[in-house]
């Protein structure tokens, strides 16, 4: 099976082909924001981070920031930094160049004069970059190149028991193709979590599942909180959620069944292709963040009661196991599975329909999120205060 790709000179291969406008803190955000306005084949995103912040912040905030440069649907980079913030531009860029041969300059705000004057810098710059990006065209790329991020939020009683089980269907058929596929958001392991771990390839990644979990309730516990508070979430018990190992025994569902190769820090890049694991926050926007930050190209996200949410970087692409939610938010769903509660579609099927368009979306085809332009970022901090 192929898909027509952007093979990066790294040998990885990303499904667009962008150039990235990347605020090194949250004062360059909305410069990036006009930046990326004027020129077309560029993307932005908002940070809302970057400085007065602890160590560890820090190194999260820039672990995501030199991901997202780093992701293969990126051809090439431009920074933009205030001047002051805790990490210049120039030291981003620095660490962008480290690691990789693709295109990168950067500019600051303070330096230059203010945001009329960097943007027009910053802009030629773009213009010229896309131009180099447009030279790039996509070829015929093995499934084995896949990355897919799987991701769920606004769940309902009927994710557990359609969308999740057929996109764990989906997963199986890109690890057995030889490609990659990443589950996280450890919190809604809690409860499952030694069903999980069974999947671990090795005793050690047994144990890693294990203690990711009982490291996020300890920390939580730490100052003075239950994560049984906010999980399941109201949204989740409107739809039928009662308890946290209910929504974790239908989370799990959507990572397949077959053996778990890493256990990855969050914004971790991968050192193994196959089935994987991320720890992550139970928040979905920031989990997604951490996935395609960590070099997932194409993301698949189920949803019983919907939710629009969509990444500048990487094509989300929604699936439902609720007939009414595919019917009522048919502006944000991309595939209705609905039909397996219904009896007219199995979840071999629905996970075969599944992985054909993730083909199809990795080929050009634009997501329904990406036709509206969403781009939904949030880092998560390690340091949480309460």
């Amino acid at each position: 099976m192929q898909f027509m790709g952007y093979r990066r000179e790294d040998g990885r291969v990303g499904v667009r082909n962008y150039v990235l406008i990347l605020p090194g803190c949250a004062c360059a955000s909305e410069t990036c924001r006009l930046v990326a306005s004027e020129v077309r084949g560029t993307k932005n995103v908002i940070m809302n981070v970057g400085c007065s912040d602890v160590q560890a912040n820090t190194d999260m905030n820039l672990r995501v920031l030199t991901g997202f440069a780093l992701n293969p649907n990126v051809f090439g980079v431009i920074v933009i930094g205030l001047g002051c913030e805790t990490v210049g531009h120039r030291e981003l860029a620095a660490k962008i160049r480290a690691e990789t041969s693709k295109p990168v300059v950067s500019f600051g705000i303070q330096e230059i004069g203010g945001t009329v004057a960097t943007t027009a810098a910053a802009v030629k710059a773009a213009r010229e970059m896309v131009a180099q990006a447009s030279e790039q065209q996509r070829e015929p790329c093995d499934a084995s190149d896949l990355f897919v991020a799987i991701e769920c939020g606004g769940s309902d009683a009927t994710s557990g028991i359609a969308s999740n089980p057929a996109v764990g269907n989906m997963s199986d058929r890109i690890v057995d193709l030889g490609g990659t596929t990443m589950m996280s958001e450890t919190i809604e392991f809690v409860g499952a979590e030694h069903i999980l771990a069974k999947r671990g390839a090795t005793p050690e990644i047994h144990d890693q599942i294990i203690r990711i979990c009982e490291d996020y309730e300890k920390h939580l516990a730490g100052v003075g909180q239950d994560c049984r508070t906010g999980q399941p979430t109201t949204g989740n018990k409107a739809g039928g959620l009662s308890t946290i190992e209910e929504k974790s025994l239908g989370c799990i569902h959507k990572g397949g069944t077959r053996p778990v190769v890493e256990v990855l820090q969050e914004a971790a890049r991968p050192t193994k292709k196959g089935a994987l694991i991320m720890d992550t926050p139970g928040y979905d926007i920031s989990s997604v963040t951490s996935m395609v930050a960590g070099g997932a190209t194409v993301v698949v996200f189920t949803t019983g009661r919907g939710t629009p949410t969509g990444h500048a970087l990487a094509p989300v692409i929604k699936v439902t196991g609720n007939r009414e939610t595919a019917k009522r938010m048919a502006d944000n769903m991309d595939i209705d599975a609905s039909g397996i509660l219904e009896g007219d579609l199995t979840i071999a099927d629905a996970g075969k329909g599944i992985l054909d368009e993730v083909i199809r979306v990795a080929s050009g085809k634009v997501t329904k999120a990406e036709a509206f332009g969403f781009s939904d970022i949030a880092v998560d901090h390690i340091c949480r205060f309460i």
